[in-house]
Formats: C-alpha cells, sequence, structure tokens
C-alpha cells in the first residue's frame, strides 16, 4: 500500500483555514479509498458523518461502533475491497472513526489507516478553531443554550499519558447545565476538577463557567492546591452577594510516584476502585464554593498500580426511578465493580455506567450527571 501523501494535505491546511476534512483527506489519498470521518454525538450514541449523503452509524451493534467504543481497528470485507474502520483521535482523546476502502487489510495497511486517523483528528481539531461544520454535524439533535456553552469550556473526553490517564463524561449531554469536569496535564501531573453548581439554567452556566476560570487562572498561574482552592470561593463570593455556591472536587495525580492529591468543597468523596472491590475516600469537606470556605485541608492518598479513583456529581447518586427509588451509593459502588471487571477502556466504562444511570431513570434525567475517573498504572515507564 503506497504511502498517504501527507504533504499535499497538510499544504491544503496551511492555506484555507477553513478547508473540509473531505478535502484534506483526499489530498492525502486517492478517491478509491473513499475515506469518511465519522464523528461521535454529544451523547456517544451515534457516529455521524461528515461527508454528505452518507448514513450515520449506531454506536451499539455496528463495525463502526466497536471500534469507536474498543478503540480497536476492524475491517469488513467489501466486494473485491477490505472497508477498515479505525479510531479518530483528538490527541488520545477517540471523537470518532475513520472508514476506508483498501485492497488488502494487512499490517501495513492498518496501521497506515491507523496513522491517517490520528491525523484526520488533528484536522478536526484544527478546524473547530476557525469552523463550526465539525460542531453543527455532531451535535445530532438540537441543545440547549446552556448546554452548548458548557461543552465549549470542557477539555477532550480522555487524557492520556504512559502510566496515567483521566476520562470524563457529562449527562444529559443536550441539556446539561450545572455540572463540569477538567483536566490538564503539566510537570508531570494531571490536574483535575469537578464541579456541580447550584441550580440550572443558564444562570447556574454561567456560575459555573466562572468556577472553571477561577480554577484555570489560579492553576496556570501555579498557585499550590489551598490557594486554588480559595481562588474558585473567593471569585463566586465576589461576584454572587446571595447564597449562590458550587461543589467540587480539585485536585493533583503525580503521574510518576501516584500521589493523589484532593481538596473538597461540599462534594460527595471520591470512590477507589482497588482489586475486585470499591470504597468511598474518606474526605472531610469543607463548605461549598462561594460560601466562604476558608483554607481546606488536603487529603491525599498513594495509589498502587492499575487503582482507579472515580469522581461524581451528586445527580449520580440521586437519580431515581419513577417509584422514587434512588440510584443510590451502593448501586453506584457496584455497578463501577462490575464494569471494570470486563477491561473496557475508560471512556467505555464511562458510558456504560451512564446508560445505567439513564435506565434507572427511564431516560430522564431530573439533574446532570457527571463522572470524572483517573487511572494509575505504576508511572512512567521505564526508559
Amino acid at each position: 500500500m503506497a504511502e498517504f501523501a501527507y504533504t499535499r494535505a497538510l499544504q491544503a491546511l496551511a492555506t484555507h483555514a477553513s478547508v473540509d476534512v473531505d478535502r484534506l483527506l483526499a489530498a492525502a489519498c486517492t478517491p478509491a479509498w473513499d475515506p469518511v470521518v465519522y464523528l461521535s454525538d454529544f451523547a456517544r450514541e451515534t457516529l455521524l458523518p461528515l461527508t454528505a449523503g452518507v448514513a450515520r452509524e449506531p454506536v451499539a451493534s455496528t463495525v463502526a461502533g466497536r471500534t469507536f467504543t474498543t478503540g480497536e481497528p476492524s475491517s469488513v470485507p467489501r466486494h473485491g475491497h477490505v472497508r477498515v474502520w479505525v479510531p479518530v483521535t483528538e490527541q488520545t482523546a477517540r471523537i470518532g472513526v475513520l472508514a476506508l476502502s483498501v485492497a488488502e487489510a494487512d499490517a501495513d495497511s492498518v496501521r497506515q489507516a491507523e496513522l491517517l486517523g490520528v491525523f484526520a483528528g488533528l484536522v478536526v481539531a484544527a478546524m473547530m478553531r476557525v469552523s463550526d461544520t465539525p460542531r453543527v454535524r455532531r451535535q445530532g439533535r438540537p441543545m440547549s443554550l446552556p448546554a452548548s456553552m458548557q461543552w465549549d469550556m470542557l477539555p477532550p473526553w480522555t487524557l492520556r499519558l504512559p502510566g496515567a490517564m483521566a476520562a470524563g463524561i457529562l449527562e444529559p449531554a443536550y441539556d446539561v447545565a450545572g455540572d463540569t469536569f477538567d483536566y490538564a496535564v503539566d510537570g508531570g501531573r494531571i490536574h483535575f476538577a469537578i464541579l456541580d453548581g447550584m441550580g440550572h439554567g443558564i444562570a447556574t452556566t454561567v456560575l459555573t463557567g466562572l468556577a472553571v476560570g477561577a480554577y484555570r487562572h489560579a492553576r496556570r498561574s501555579g498557585a499550590p492546591l489551598p490557594d486554588i482552592h480559595a481562588a474558585i470561593d473567593e471569585a463566586l463570593a465576589s461576584r454572587y452577594d446571595d447564597m449562590s455556591f458550587a461543589t467540587g472536587i480539585i485536585g493533583t495525580l503525580d503521574v510518576g510516584t501516584g500521589r493523589l492529591e484532593w481538596t473538597c468543597a461540599g462534594h460527595p468523596p471520591p470512590l477507589l476502585l482497588r482489586g475486585r472491590g470499591a470504597s468511598e475516600l474518606e474526605t472531610v469537606p469543607t463548605v461549598p464554593f462561594g460560601l466562604g470556605a476558608g483554607t481546606p485541608g488536603i487529603h491525599a492518598l498513594d495509589l498502587k498500580p492499575e487503582d482507579t479513583v472515580l469522581f461524581y456529581t451528586d445527580g449520580v447518586t440521586e437519580a431515581h426511578a419513577l417509584n422514587h427509588e434512588l440510584f443510590g451509593l451502593g448501586r453506584l459502588t457496584g455497578l463501577l465493580v462490575r464494569e471494570a471487571a470486563g477491561e473496557q477502556q475508560a471512556e467505555e466504562l464511562l458510558r456504560r455506567m451512564v446508560l445505567a444511570i439513564l435506565d434507572h431513570q427511564h431516560g430522564d434525567l431530573r439533574d446532570d450527571a457527571t463522572m470524572l475517573m483517573l487511572r494509575w498504572d505504576g508511572g512512567w515507564p521505564a526508559a
């Protein structure tokens, strides 16, 4: 199989700010390969093509969906050629899949297809800075204004490093209004936050957006964890003179050592998945952000290889069925243990957990349900 001509595609990308993905991929390979990029909708239920006139692919029960949920290439023989499906990634986060026709799905062809999937992800990420097309195509159905604002604040779904990772999920994807999560990596540490603003609607989105902005500003200034906590509290308290607040947890994970540190502002304690069991981590919270939290205590834990920590908002455990039965901490803990036993990758594990929560509430969440997961695999691999 001939190498793809990335030089021509990069030249096109550098020449036209709004070049579409079809044109760029056409510059990288011949039309016979018939490349089509599909992006996941925000609920991670459907893969939506960027190419007009191509049918969408459900995530459940399709070859495309299997590649999206597992991250593994798939192939299907078709009329004298082979259709190969590979992940499309934004950095390390899977955002969709790429379908490509090849003469034979040998190791070299699949490897090159995977690289083209990485290239397509970089192109989509670059396009989203200057064009609404990828966002509009992947939306799938109407989205509320608060949800649209929240999605603009979110980091990629997954952040992977050698030896550690972080992943997040937010539901209801098309009408979320008060929850958010954030993470970034710097200096060998994953910085993370999960926040839950009081109330619903635009006002709550603005409140949560201010909390995220204060968190990022203090984090980027190199402030220690207690000062970042205080900065969020001060930002909300100085803007609101009522009882508006946000709960949350902020923290860091040292990728080299597995040292986890966090502060808590009126938020549910995290869960530790270790081996075949899960339990709450002892956490003494301050009052929520915006209510004069003061100097928080720092909680710390030295993780063991393959430990997973789950942070969640109260909309997860307080989701209730028609008979008012809460989803509850016990059900959440059991679900985490069962799904982790299947050894799915983190984003798929979170997707399945959200589906279980939606099923419990018959698909109609009455409060945002957000989860953030950290996994430590033993630190940086030996050189």
